[in-house]
């Protein structure tokens, strides 16, 4: 049952222990004086206001409880679940260990309870007859030792019936089991009480063996073993042993006046394998156990010396009494340590620099003073001790936190029956969720025992952090922490309301709206409402109520999740009577789905009836531009793209071609040819206006009208742009480039618009096309004087000497007019070019440069006239020279090469052919796949390509004699005696085949 009436302390991070001593002081065996650096051991008295002052001063104290509000407490608390409740109905707690996930109780009437860390029962003993005072656990909780007031110390095993019991004869305080006593051999503890001795036990051959460590000095109170050190507590003060070297190491004594050790108790802990924490009555020491340096030289005096040392390195004065003390890590950023540590920093110092200290308040002074014997204990009884605390105390002596816990009758208990354990889930092998403790690491918990009561102390996590926030209205931070451990990977069960950041953002929200803050309130909106459409509406139509509806349009999902038209559509609305640039913008980002289109067209058209000029086709109102474009863009998306495209025609906007090509609206704009060429020529020369470098051919409508010539015929597109002249030829050259058979009823007229608008074209085009007429293209160049576009109209009409003259002529180009004679073919056009250039050099040049296979340059040399001066002449003869060495020595080197191959692809056939092969009789005819051996008297054809074929799949004929030749039957192969019998066998079979070889001829037909 959880527990949440804690009450916060009123002292939280004030200083209300000091630190009493300096650090570095070293103690050993012969140390019996108290630390030197303790002056004095005065204590703060714990007096308690009359109840007149406390009314005189409760406004004072409502003010620090409300500064103490603003603190955030460390810890949280609940009782032990389970079956522990029942237990301490009839019974009480006197004493408790935890180890290894176990919880050992023991009690006033001498049981022993095993119990899970959640309350479960695992197992009880009825170990004593009088009160358990001392609980040790080894660190697999398998084994307990128990230690009570009737002598007795019991060893038992949880899982196994087995158990020990050693009777001291007096009363016992306190028993410790050896580290690892699981798997020792020794089996060894130590215990003491008040006989005043502490006995070590160990297992021996045949019984347990028993060393009295120390005695003499009063009852010990209480002894801790950690690894090779054992540490124990008597009315002196505290001594540590080392079991190595079998010797005493130190003696921490307790400071003068100090109380009755048997009322308030000694609590020791180790810390780690070095460091004790000692907290007895009103007071806190550390000590730190390190190795004893090494002298250069040994002196007598100190070769008996212990190899350990001890040093104090920190004392705390308390206001209060220590029922028990535990090492805290300071994990939560709000228990920062506000100065510095008690000691400086050894290289060996532990980690946790903080302190768990379970604090008692005496109700009566004259506990403090040594008074007891005079004071009337029916009077004392009477007094009602006040709640304990657990305060957290850093190294520095600054009191952190501290807390009242609200234990089950406390007024009735004392100082010595509250215990306090930790409870480390980092020696869990397989922790779980549920161990991890606050801002991600391993949970370290505590449990505070009384005797009929069992509390759970956990430090704070971040979901106590966030619940904490919360209830203080600081949203933004709390909602912070939850991304922050939602980014780490952390997030809370379903039942986590402290964690709910829905809850907490839209308390967050009402906050902000009711502070005005609207900007933020609709940018936490997303973050609250996710995919929650009714809460998304709710808060939507709550901003528009306030009129503040364009904070959280900008945030308003239209996607995952989506919300109802109603609150689009009031959106859309709004933007109408606001801000309708907003509203174009709004409606080409939206989907189109998510609003009912019909109703916004209605609204626009209503707007745009009520403008002026919006039926004019030039428009001048900006705003009414806008209506126009929002239904133009909502038509389309309606799916009626005839309405649509009026308005972009009027909007002059360029998409009105994608509106076409999109909704097929070609056989809509087949008359509108010239308008949508003028149009998207209208937006080319605004373009370039703009800087903007356009490509008249990659005219837009242009590509429209033909890409799609099977709806917008091109006679139809022709007849329209015949006005307009340059339209015309840049459509019928894009139709040209498309197909050049399109164009072939119009090629007259583009030889025509090519020569006015393309003449660097007409050329290329006259070359492509086979469809106009050459006499009226031959007159259309004539009349622009294009020579090349003559000469190439002449040579296709067969004029090759006029067309020659213009070359030479009109050009001068010597090379033009050789490419011209090449491609025609004609001797005389080659004497006619050689008589025109006897008298021209640099013709006689260009020919010598470029003769050829076409002229033999003796002839042309032949015509030079002597004394003619020809620049370049000597270069040219050389390049001719070079040319025909160049050429006989690549003759001479391919008939070297085809020698070569000849004779050697000669050898290799005549080797092939000579060669022998293996052949049988179940050697397989290649055409008919059977044997070759069939019958005595069958006949097998041999050619030289070394295929063996039946005689009768070569022919048909059978006529052919039989030939028997006994020295070849037993090959399968038949035929007569004598050479001479199969020599003219072979002739007559070789006049009756007349084909090759039947299988190479069927490869080289294509067969298999």
């Amino acid at each position: 049952m959880s527990d949440k009436s804690v009450h916060h302390h009123a002292r939280t991070n004030g200083r209300t222990s000091r630190q009493s001593s300096a650090t570095g002081s070293e103690t050993d065996v012969d140390d019996h004086a108290t630390d030197s650096g303790v002056n004095g051991h005065d204590r703060e008295r714990i007096e308690r206001e009359d109840e007149d002052e406390e009314g005189s001063g409760e406004e004072e104290i409502d003010e620090d409880e409300d500064e103490d509000d603003d603190e955030e407490p460390a810890l949280k608390y609940e009782r032990l679940g389970g079956i522990a409740p029942k237990l301490l109905i009839k019974d009480s707690a006197s004493a408790m260990a935890c180890a290894n996930q176990r919880l050992a109780i023991g009690t006033h009437s001498g049981m022993l309870h095993i119990l899970e860390l959640s309350g479960q029962l695992i197992k009880s003993f009825q170990v004593h007859s009088a009160a358990v005072m001392d609980i040790s656990m080894d660190e697999t909780a398998e084994w307990v030792a128990t230690a009570s007031i009737d002598g007795q110390v019991v060893v038992h095993s949880v899982s196994t019936p087995e158990s020990q019991t050693f009777n001291m004869k007096r009363s016992l305080r306190t028993v410790a089991l050896e580290p690892g006593f699981a798997k020792s051999s020794t089996r060894a503890f130590v215990c003491g009480g008040m006989a005043g001795s502490l006995v070590l036990h160990e297992k021996g051959w045949l019984r347990y063996n028993e060393t009295t460590l120390h005695s003499g000095e009063g009852p010990v109170w209480q002894t801790r073993w950690r690894n090779h050190l054992i540490a124990w507590a008597n009315d002196l003060g505290v001594k540590i042993y080392d079991t190595v070297s079998q010797s005493r190491i130190t003696f921490i004594d307790r400071p003068p006046n100090s109380p009755r050790a048997d009322l308030f108790k000694c609590t020791l802990h180790w810390q780690d394998d070095a460091t004790l924490l000692i907290a007895w009555a009103d007071q806190i020491k550390v000590a730190r156990v390190r190795a004893r340096p090494r002298p250069v030289t040994v002196a007598p005096a100190s070769a008996g010396a212990p190899p350990f040392i001890v040093e104090i390195t920190a004392v705390f004065q308390l206001d209060c009494m220590a029922a028990g003390i535990v090492p805290h890590p300071l994990i939560s950023p709000t228990l920062a340590p506000s100065s510095a540590t008690a000691s400086d920093a050894t290289p060996a110092a532990p980690a946790l620099t903080a302190f768990l200290l379970l604090a008692y308040t005496p109700p009566d002074v004259s506990l403090l003073a040594g008074e007891e014997a005079a004071v009337d204990r029916a009077a004392q009884a009477r007094k009602a001790a006040e709640r304990p605390e657990l305060r957290i105390v850093s190294r520095g002596g600054d009191e952190l936190a501290a807390d009242a816990l609200g234990i089950a009758d406390f007024e009735r208990w004392g100082c010595n029956d509250y215990v306090l354990v930790e409870v480390d889930n980092a020696v869990s092998s397989a922790p779980s969720p549920a161990s991890m403790g606050a801002f991600g690491h391993r949970e370290r918990y505590y449990i505070v025992s009384s005797p009929k009561d069992i509390v759970v102390v956990r430090p704070r996590d971040w979901r106590d952090h966030v619940e904490w926030l919360t209830e203080r209205a600081r949203y933004e931070e709390a909602l912070a922490e939850i991304e922050r451990q939602a980014a780490a990977g952390v997030t809370a069960g379903p039942g986590e309301d402290a964690v709910d950041a829905v809850r907490i953002g839209e308390r967050y929200i009402e906050s902000l709206i009711s502070q005005g803050d609207f900007i933020k309130a609709a940018s936490l909106c997303p973050k609250v409402c996710g995919q929650d459409t009714k809460r998304w509406e709710a808060w939507i139509f709550l901003f528009a109520k306030r009129s503040q509806l364009q904070a959280i349009i900008p945030y308003v999902p239209t996607d995952s999740p989506t919300l109802g038209h109603l609150v689009y559509e009031v959106i859309l609305a709004y933007y109408l009577a606001q801000d309708r640039q907003a509203l174009l913008q709004t409606i080409r980002s939206w989907p189109k789905d998510i609003y009912d289109i019909s109703t916004i067209i209605l609204a626009i058209q209503a707007e745009l009836d009520r403008a002026p000029s919006s039926s004019s086709m030039q428009t001048t109102a900006p705003e009414t531009v806008v209506l126009m474009e929002c239904l133009a863009e909502l038509y389309t998306m309606n799916r009626q793209p005839g309405k649509a495209l009026p308005y972009f025609l009027r909007l002059r906007r360029p998409n009105v071609f994608e509106l076409i090509r999109e909704n097929n609206l070609f056989t809509a704009v087949q008359d509108q040819a010239l308008l949508l060429v003028e149009f998207d020529h209208e937006l080319i020369e605004r373009r370039r206006t703009l800087g903007v470098d356009v490509d008249p051919q990659q005219s837009a409508a242009i590509t429209l009208l033909v890409d799609h010539i099977h709806s917008i015929p091109i006679g139809r597109v022709v007849q329209q742009l015949q006005s307009r002249t340059y339209y015309l030829y840049l459509y019928l050259d894009a139709l040209f480039r498309r197909d050049s058979q399109l164009t072939s009823d119009f090629a007259d007229m583009q030889v025509k618009l090519y020569a006015e608008y393309a003449p660097t074209r007409l050329l290329d085009f006259l070359r492509a096309s086979n469809h106009y007429s050459l006499e009226e293209a031959y007159n259309i160049c004539s009349d622009g004087d294009m020579v090349p576009e003559m000469v190439f109209l002449l040579g296709r009409m067969g004029n090759n000497k006029k067309a020659l003259t213009l070359i030479i002529e009109r050009l001068g180009d010597v090379n033009r007019a050789i490419d011209f004679a090449k491609e025609q073919h004609d001797d005389d056009l080659w004497e006619d070019l050689l008589k025109y250039s006897e008298t021209r050099p640099a013709f006689i040049r260009g020919l010598l440069e470029n003769v050829g296979a076409e002229i033999d340059p003796i002839r042309l040399i032949r015509r030079i006239k002597n004394g003619l001066e020809i620049p370049g002449l000597k270069g040219a003869l050389i390049k001719i020279l070079h040319d025909f060495n160049l050429q006989a020595s690549l003759l001479e080197g391919c008939q070297t090469i085809l020698n070569g191959d000849a004779a050697e692809l000669a050898r290799q056939l005549h080797r092939n052919q000579t060669c022998g092969f293996f052949l049988s009789a179940q050697t397989l005819c290649p055409m008919c796949n059977r044997p070759l051996y069939q019958h005595t008297h069958g006949h097998a054809l041999l050619f030289l390509c070394r295929h063996a074929i039946h005689v009768s799949c070569v022919t048909s004929d059978e006529a052919l004699a039989q030939q028997l030749d006994h020295s070849l039957v037993g090959m399968g192969i038949g035929g007569h005696h004598g050479i001479g019998g199969k020599i003219a066998f072979t002739a007559m079979v070789k006049a009756r085949i007349n084909n090759n070889c039947p299988v190479c001829r069927r490869k080289a037909e294509g067969g298999r």
